[in-house]
């Protein structure tokens, strides 16, 4: 009742200290309190993993390319994705489950499986916005070289911040944001004059099909990454496995949907999912999977700012691999854009460094919430007392059965 307990005799109000909300669960309060020098440099490793696979990720697009076209359905490369990743989450929980201790609760059994599953049921959502987002980065691929496509994915950053601090209520100082803004800024230097012409998109000059498909490949997966953080941390106690699993089946059924609704525009014969690829599209499906996972890791463990840093450092590998690969020339624009996105970089994560709370203070505020809860107990205790009194009286001679 509004923080309230109210007495059924005299009908008198009690107050009850409010509990705060939490965005997040509290087992990754406990594990951000807990942090191991062993799991920062698992961090580190991760980051370092996933610089190298985003770099290739462009690059790779860009090989299967046959003269300016894709001979197969991107659709199909992420449908093929998908099931490489649910693959490995199936034999990693086979593998966990092995190694489960005595009294540690089982998480294969029918059960646990389908209330895991509606806990969970959040993750259809990203794996939504990652099928559309998927499809977006062959098409992207189609106008900008791969350098290019990878320092406009890095828009996402600022996109991302401002729906953290909506969705999640995450706090950014104002040092942070100007950080962002500095980002925004080197990533525009780089796309000087980086358009091409004397073409078109959907019966648009080239800048605005550009532009239509920049806005949808920043914005869906930027929403699909936080609302991927959101679901991911809302169970923590789940096996990361395990919520990979139902993430990257909800991602294969959309895709699935996206090569019937490919064969009823195209007809049948587009339906071949292995129709028109080759090595580099097995390469290119291999380091999507692994991406995708090493994603899930920093969404859970880390947050999504990090996660798109981690892209950002990639831009470099990719727009080096590029110029030797295919002669693409980096331009003064391009390392004049690198060198602000850097320190960008390092002027948010250094500020984020500052501004994380002490374990000690998290152990204050876990300390003051349960004092908060044992209040509630003794306010409950007294409103229950004074209940009983309110029926039985104040005469503690009077007799407990009627005479």
């Amino acid at each position: 009742m509004n923080g309230e307990v109210e007495c059924r005799v005299c009908h008198a109000r009690v107050p009850v200290p409010p509990a705060a909300a939490a965005a997040v669960s509290k087992a990754y309060d406990s594990h951000r309190s807990t942090v191991s020098s062993r799991q920062r440099a698992l961090n580190v490793l991760l980051v370092s993993g996933d610089c190298v696979l985003a770099g290739l990720q462009p690059i790779l697009v860009y090989m299967c390319k046959v003269d300016g076209k894709f001979k197969f359905s991107p659709v199909s490369v992420n449908f093929l994705t998908e099931i490489t990743k649910i693959i490995f989450a199936i034999i990693m929980l086979f593998i966990q489950a092995r190694r489960l201790k005595v009294g540690d609760k089982p998480f294969l059994t029918i059960s646990t499986f389908v209330q895991a599953a509606r806990n969970n049921v959040l993750l259809a959502v990203p794996a939504l916005f990652y099928a559309i987002n998927n499809y977006m980065k062959f098409v992207m691929q189609l106008y900008f070289n791969p350098a290019t496509v990878k320092m406009l994915g890095n828009l996402k950053v600022l996109v991302i911040a401002m729906l953290l601090k909506v969705i999640m209520r995450r706090h950014f100082s104002t040092i942070q944001w100007e950080a962002l803004a500095l980002l925004l800024i080197g990533i525009s230097v780089n796309q000087l004059k980086s358009l091409p012409e004397g073409s078109s998109a959907l019966g648009l000059p080239v800048a605005a099909g550009a532009y239509l498909y920049t806005l949808f490949f920043v914005t869906v997966p930027a929403l699909a990454s936080v609302y991927n953080e959101k679901a991911l941390k809302s169970q923590f106690d789940t096996s990361i496995y395990l919520q990979n699993l139902f993430l990257y089946g909800y991602g294969a059924i959309f895709n699935f949907l996206g090569l019937v609704i490919t064969a009823i525009i195209q007809g049948p014969n587009s339906f071949n999912i292995l129709e028109g690829h080759s090595k580099a599209t097995m390469f290119l499906i291999c380091n999507n999977a692994a991406q995708g996972i090493l994603s899930s890791f920093f969404f859970k463990y880390a947050d999504t700012i990090l996660k798109k840093y981690s892209s950002t450092v990639a831009t470099i590998f990719t727009g080096v691999a590029s110029a030797v690969l295919f002669g693409h020339t980096l331009t003064i624009n391009f390392i004049l854009g690198i060198s602000i996105v850097i320190i960008s970089m390092h002027q948010y994560l250094s500020n984020q460094i500052k501004d994380e709370i002490p374990s000690s203070k998290i152990e204050m505020a876990d300390a003051q919430d349960h004092r908060s809860k044992e209040s509630v107990i003794v306010n409950m205790s007294d409103s229950i007392a004074s209940e009983a009194k309110h029926r039985h009286g104040t005469d503690e001679r009077q007799p407990l059965l009627p005479v």
